[in-house]
């Protein structure tokens, strides 16, 4: 990895050798009993970092495919709540906003989320429900299972997107009554973008639409894998499913319980940085609502310019991420997800620190100090 950039971002991540040796292979016919078992791996882990035994997919597609797909496909024409407090619900209300009648409830970014109002939407007839479980634009955890258990009250569905949780976080799809539920594959999972995962409910099987996209159309997803060998309905990305098959491979191997409490870890270290640096988090805590652990958003201190800081950790080989849209210029963002462990964040945490002195933020303690006092 001599020369490469160490991405301490949320997503995308670095990926392991083992992960990126993967692809380098030949090509193979994606209707043979090969690729059945290469996808047949990845639904196994999956399924058990989702926390589902619903069915679940692979789709050749980002993240926003998954989120697209599962809108698409149960929302169509229905009165749909999105609930959003980062970009990514924004995102998600927005793709609601494509197929049904949609009620946006928004929060201030990095606030928690107004479950007041999904509760009054949900007893005036919302059929559906969209949240982000964790939203990486603020450094923000919501609270899923309050929200599945407010939309099952009601008989509504609720598609969660998981695309930055599953595979860093404790997720309980089933328990907390996900009906859909979507990850990413540049994310926690730590391989390739370009893939996404979807697991879907016998409840939202029972109210899928008619009409449906034709790539995205998810019976045509259940045909396919229902065969054996499995298959997907149209030519996927082969090379992307070989890397995902081992980093699914290398989470089962890691343990699901200690791949968790490695990305809390880590995050523990990144917040306390923080702490000694007096710089507050972006997000809002509550009973239902805390800092995401699989990046932290930290906000800039009067006088520092995203630029200058971003730039100069970028010239120490790290890169990290920025606000954006309404937060640009406001926050940074350290990412702890996939396989990063103390010796990235402790290198990450040390350049951050480094840089804001040179540009003139006198830190109230030493970060470095306080991340290895979490580490050690």
């Amino acid at each position: 990895m001599q020369n490469e950039l160490l991405l301490m971002m949320p997503g995308p991540v670095p990926m392991p050798e083992r992960v990126r040796n993967a692809m380098a292979r030949q090509a193979i016919n994606h209707r043979g009993k090969e690729f059945g078992g290469v996808y047949a791996d990845c639904v196994r882990v999956l399924k058990a970092l989702f926390g589902t035994k619903n069915d679940l997919f692979v789709l050749s597609g980002s993240g926003t495919a998954g989120m697209e797909a599962a809108i698409a496909n149960v929302g169509l024409d229905k009165k749909i709540v999105s609930l959003v407090n980062g970009k990514f619900g924004e995102r998600l209300a927005e793709i609601s906003g494509q197929y049904g009648d949609v009620n946006t409830l928004e929060s201030e970014w990095g606030h928690p989320l107004m479950l007041d109002a999904l509760a009054e939407a949900l007893e005036g007839g919302a059929e559906v429900v969209t949240m982000v479980h964790n939203e990486t634009s603020a450094g923000i955890l919501n609270p899923a299972a309050e929200v599945g258990r407010l939309a099952r009250k009601h008989d509504a569905l609720f598609i969660m997107d998981g695309i930055t949780s599953i595979g860093g976080e404790h997720v309980a799809a089933d328990e907390w009554g996900a009906d859909i539920a979507i990850v990413g594959s540049q994310k926690c999972l730590a391989a390739p973008a370009g893939l996404s995962a979807i697991s879907v409910s016998e409840r939202a099987w029972d109210r899928i639409a008619e009409k449906r996209p034709y790539y995205l159309d998810l019976k045509a997803y259940r045909k396919s894998a229902s065969k054996s060998p499995m298959e997907t309905p149209y030519t996927p990305a082969v090379p992307l499913f070989f890397a995902l098959r081992e980093a699914c491979l290398m989470a089962e191997e890691e343990g699901i319980n200690e791949r968790i409490a490695r990305h809390r870890r880590l995050a523990d270290a990144v917040r306390a940085a923080a702490d000694a640096w007096g710089l507050p988090l972006l997000p809002v805590s509550d009973a239902l609502h805390s800092p995401s652990n699989t990046v932290t958003a930290i906000r800039y201190p009067d006088g520092i310019n995203d630029p200058d800081l971003r730039g100069g950790v970028k010239k120490m080989g790290i890169e990290i991420a920025g606000g954006q849209d309404r937060l640009k210029g406001k926050i940074f963002r350290i990412g702890t997800m996939g396989v990063t462990g103390p010796s990235e964040v402790l290198a990450t945490v040390a350049a951050v620190q480094g840089t804001l002195g040179k540009l003139g933020y006198i830190p109230a303690a030493d970060g470095v100090s306080a991340a290895l006092e979490v580490l050690v």
